[in-house]
């Protein structure tokens, strides 16, 4: 399907690759793109020809979390208004997390605050050497709420604390000893390190892995 924010493809082997497509505003997550993620995962979910699914951004950032102006326009809801908009950001982080098949994040450049909310639910990432991380929430007078299952889960408790509390950013260096990343490379490297694990994965039964994605 054709999408505003994003791009999909897939290739002959059944990697499908989502690409996180608003690298204007460092492909921060809006109403229209948290829709059209949640479309699109309910359709790989549902099609058996897909094997393996890459996350990644367009352009120089992975994604830079939530986009001001929807912030913004959320702030001026009404509380039961907020809730729903949340709740869909909550559903999408939820649908991807449990997404049958194996999802890797592909984190070509920087993420902040949602956008380590989307990593944190990939199995498997791998990030740029020069890439930034931040949950930067705290700064904005915020806290991490719907991605904090998530992140929490990656890095644990103590990590976490590091992070959250502070609202500071940190290297990639970093973010592989929080647990964040699984592997840090240079970016000419990205593509070569990621097929590699693509190729990994197709060699396993597609059934057996979502069964032992829903026991983990």
């Amino acid at each position: 399907m054709a999408y505003e924010t994003l791009k999909v493809a897939t290739d002959t082997r059944g990697v499908c690759q989502i690409t996180l497509a608003r690298p204007d505003v460092h492909n921060a997550m809006n109403k229209a793109l948290i829709a059209e993620m949640r479309d699109a995962v309910r359709n790989i979910a549902g099609d058996e020809t897909i094997r393996v699914v890459v996350l990644t951004g367009e352009g120089k950032s992975f994604c830079a979390g939530g986009d001001l102006r929807w912030m913004e326009a959320n702030a001026a809801m009404a509380r039961e208004d907020r809730i729903h908009e949340a709740g869909e950001l909550a559903d999408m982080l939820y649908e991807l997390d449990t997404l049958p098949k194996p999802v890797i994040g592909r984190i070509n450049g920087a993420a902040y605050g949602g956008g380590t909310g989307m990593m944190s639910v990939c199995d498997l990432t791998i990030g740029v050497r020069t890439a930034r991380f931040g949950l930067t929430e705290v700064r904005l007078g915020l806290i991490p709420a719907t991605i904090s299952p998530y992140v929490v889960r990656a890095m644990g408790p103590g990590n976490a604390r590091k992070v959250f509390f502070s609202g500071r950013l940190f290297s990639a260096e970093e973010a592989h000893g929080l647990n964040l990343l699984g592997q840090v490379v240079a970016p000419e490297d990205l593509d070569a390190a990621v097929e590699k694990e693509v190729v990994e994965f197709l060699q396993a039964a597609p059934s057996a892995i979502a069964a032992t994605k829903r026991l983990v």
